[in-house]
């Protein structure tokens, strides 16, 4: 296990108050755990802002199936950029609505770019793109 640092942290009392009260319901066994998370988050982020980055993430995209064309596009594009897709999930929600989750691993600025180009499509219902982390440089 990796040796920890203590160091301190001044705050204002209301803003603690109201940390205390966030990391309760989140359910953080403690005010470090808490701060790690965060700053683990905002490294993240910092990570997968810049281009070459190699990242993880996942677009997840609702649409109606019956929409003309768009199976057709969707496969295409997908086809396009095979390399980045590790995997996919296809759910039926009902009669008209899927749900389609494609799992990504390769560069930022790719991922954005096939998530841009899928999200954007006629047909669309809505489009989410989450990435993430590959845990290399945590």
């Amino acid at each position: 296990m990796e040796e920890l640092v203590r160091f301190g942290v001044s705050i204002n009392p209301l803003l603690l108050e109201k940390f205390d009260r966030l990391i309760k319901k989140k359910g953080y066994p403690s005010r470090s755990e808490a701060l790690r998370d965060l700053i683990r988050d905002h490294l993240v982020e910092e990570e997968w802002e810049s281009d070459d980055t190699e990242v993880v993430g996942t677009v997840t995209l609702i649409y109606d199936h019956h929409s003309s064309n768009l199976l057709q596009l969707l496969n295409d594009i997908q086809h396009d950029y095979h390399p980045l897709i590790v995997s996919t999930l296809h759910v039926h929600l009902d009669h008209h609505n899927c749900l389609e989750v494609l799992v990504l691993k390769g560069s930022a600025s790719a991922s954005r770019q096939i998530a841009s180009r899928l999200i954007s499509m006629k047909g669309i219902k809505h489009g989410k793109l989450t990435i993430t982390s590959t845990g290399k440089h945590l």
